[in-house]
């Protein structure tokens, strides 16, 4: 259980403590990452439809909630976002890109991101604010970006950092298992269109890794963290259209 313990203390705000922190359990607690997405959604499914049952108009609520998942993941999914898409947008080798990405500053490319993707995550909760329960699918196929960005064969582009501890450490089946399970959910409990969007977002990951490995060289944890946006607000979206 160690390491459903430390994805749980790593990914969001519950004060759960990991009794041990070493290479085994950083990888299991990747594995787990979709589940703690589950109940990261869990929160912003109950965020919404609270806002939504007091009355509160449909994009009000939606931008609380997105603040509500923030809140609940210490805003360290937008934050690598923000370093990725500043990374990615710099110019120079990878060892430039990568120093801007630890400064840790939000120059013009993250904030146009952070307008674009917290926007639509907010206008598509307000069109789902009688489908609150999306959400938490929405929150586990982010997290199951993280097991997509870790599969076997994908190295880490410093030899430090989260990246370092994770990168290549997820197996194929388990990569596959988990977004099927998500993809079997999602056309099941939310139709075809919710399907397709979540087979979109893995498209759009497996595509994010590829460039990554060119440009920095591999994967950091901010890429992972730019993952879990990206796929959460593909399904949010998905559903918003379906």
């Amino acid at each position: 259980m160690d390491g459903l313990r430390l994805a749980v203390s790593w990914l969001s705000v519950l004060p759960v403590s990991a009794q041990r922190v070493d290479d085994r359990t950083c990888r299991q607690a990747i594995s787990f990452a979709p589940l703690v997405g589950a109940l990261v959604g869990g929160f912003g499914a109950v965020a919404l439809w609270a806002l939504t049952a007091l009355g509160a108009p449909a994009l009000l609520a939606g931008l609380l909630t997105v603040a509500v998942l923030v809140l609940v993941t210490r805003g360290m999914h937008v934050d690598g976002l923000a370093d990725t898409v500043d990374g990615l947008g710099c110019y120079g080798p990878p060892e430039r890109a990568l120093s801007v990405m630890r400064d840790g500053g939000a120059g013009p490319f993250a904030v146009v991101a952070l307008i674009l993707v917290l926007g639509v995550q907010a206008a598509s909760l307000a069109e789902l604010a009688n489908a609150p329960v999306t959400v938490v699918l929405a929150c586990a196929v982010g997290r199951a970006g993280f097991v997509l960005c870790c599969r076997t064969g994908v190295p880490a582009a410093r030899p430090e950092g989260m990246g370092a501890l994770v990168a290549g450490s997820q197996p194929t089946w388990l990569v596959a298992a988990w977004w099927l399970a998500l993809f079997a959910v999602a056309a099941l409990a939310f139709g075809w269109p919710v399907a397709v969007a979540v087979a979109l977002a893995a498209v759009l990951l497996a595509a994010l890794t590829w460039h990554v490995r060119r440009r920095f060289g591999g994967i950091t944890g901010d890429v992972l963290g730019a993952a879990c946006e990206l796929a959460t607000t593909v399904v949010l979206a998905g559903a918003a259209i379906a």
